[in-house]
């Protein structure tokens, strides 16, 4: 059995370190009762039942200081880079963290804070074909005047050093992906006058970031929009939109929408501009809630969060895109490594990585952020 080491942050303890334990897969379901009192008489209401399905364990359990994990990036080295923006609490300030096996350290812990909010809020992260570590910056709930930005970590030997501004004005942003020497970054709150429940995907070339800050154009079609998309909003309210991001095998981008579910192809001409964009029609489960996502360029097939559902979905893009459920859990604290509303995954080798974010949105089957604070992980076929 792998065996988890603690570590000491900063003076206290970054507990993590119980070992992952393996338990039956099981197909029981989880049901949840709440008495609703009314004027004429005390009546029982039932939620929806939740299956259980599959079997993450458990990763890493870390402390308050780290309340809210999200991206992740494999690094050149085989680590993992971890980003922590703390957005449950964040009295606590956002950090980078490194995965080493079975060990979570220190990465990047004096992330700039933007001027004017006065926080740093890393979300997901790349490396680029320069060596060097970008981040999406989320600054959305700090300040909805397209404060978010995209940030450059300079590696030398391994080691990260200067953290600077490569992109500002977003309003949400969210993911990020390399392909060759364009990244792409999803705005989750892209919000055109004629769209105020839109999102986009921008493309910046490695060249132009390294001419200075680029400065976005918010609410408008700044030249580095490649799509757009519109959120139709539902029960929870929420109308972030485009959130996770990858390519397949043929080059072809995908999103999907945090508030909806949508999950979207986005096809490119040579030159790198749209070719076209298109709803993907699933067959199966419907996915009503889209987070972070990750694509087995060997299979095709997506790696999904269904945050909402606190479950883990698989698409099968070369069969008719059909839908299974790999891993689900109810509303956990995420004792065991059981899904605490996943947000982010990564895939190294045949093991799939899942953070579990722990800040939900109305009628999320996760109803509270609460201790511990923890990363899951699932083994593949």
């Amino acid at each position: 059995m792998r065996k988890l080491f603690p570590l000491l942050l900063g003076g206290t303890l970054l507990a993590g370190c119980q070992p992952a334990t393996d338990s039956k897969t099981q197909n029981d379901a989880v049901k949840k009762e709440a008495v609703v009192t009314t004027d004429s008489a005390t009546t029982v209401a039932k939620t929806d039942t939740v299956a259980t399905i599959g079997n993450p364990r458990l990763l890493f359990t870390l402390d308050d200081a780290h309340n809210t994990p999200d991206g992740l990036a494999l690094a050149p080295n085989g680590h993992l880079i971890l980003s922590v923006p703390n957005l449950a609490d964040n009295t606590q300030p956002a950090s980078l963290m490194e995965i080493d096996g079975t060990t979570l350290k220190p990465f990047a812990t004096n992330l700039p804070v933007e001027p004017t909010t006065k926080k740093a809020a890393p979300m997901d992260l790349a490396f680029g074909p320069d060596g060097n570590l970008y981040y999406a910056e989320n600054q959305y709930e700090n300040s909805k005047d397209f404060k978010s930005r995209l940030m450059k970590v300079a590696m030398k030997n391994g080691k990260p050093g200067a953290i600077t501004t490569v992109v500002d004005g977003f309003a949400l942003a969210n993911a990020v992906v390399w392909k060759g020497n364009t990244i792409y970054v999803t705005d989750s709150q892209w919000d055109l006058p004629d769209n105020d429940k839109g999102s986009a995907i921008m493309k910046f070339s490695l060249a132009e970031l390294t001419k200075g800050t680029v400065h976005l154009k918010p609410k408008i079609m700044d030249p580095h929009v490649l799509a757009t998309f519109t959120t139709t909003v539902n029960e929870t309210g929420v109308d972030n939109g485009a959130d996770g991001l990858d390519y397949d095998s043929k080059g072809n981008l995908y999103t999907g929408s945090f508030g909806d579910g949508k999950l979207y192809k986005v096809s490119l001409k040579p030159d790198g501009t749209l070719a076209k964009q298109e709803l993907l029609q699933l067959q199966g489960k419907a996915i009503p809630c889209v987070d972070g996502l990750i694509i087995d360029r060997t299979t095709d097939k997506i790696y999904l969060c269904n945050s909402r559902e606190n479950a883990i979905e698989v698409v099968d893009l070369r069969n008719g895109n059909a839908v299974t459920t790999l891993a689900q859990n109810g509303d956990t604290d995420g004792t065991g490594g059981k899904l605490d509303q996943p947000a982010e995954v990564l895939l190294k080798g045949k093991r799939l990585y899942i953070s579990d974010f722990d800040k939900p949105e109305k009628h999320f089957v996760n109803a509270k952020s609460d201790v511990p604070h923890t990363m899951s992980v699932i083994d593949l076929p």
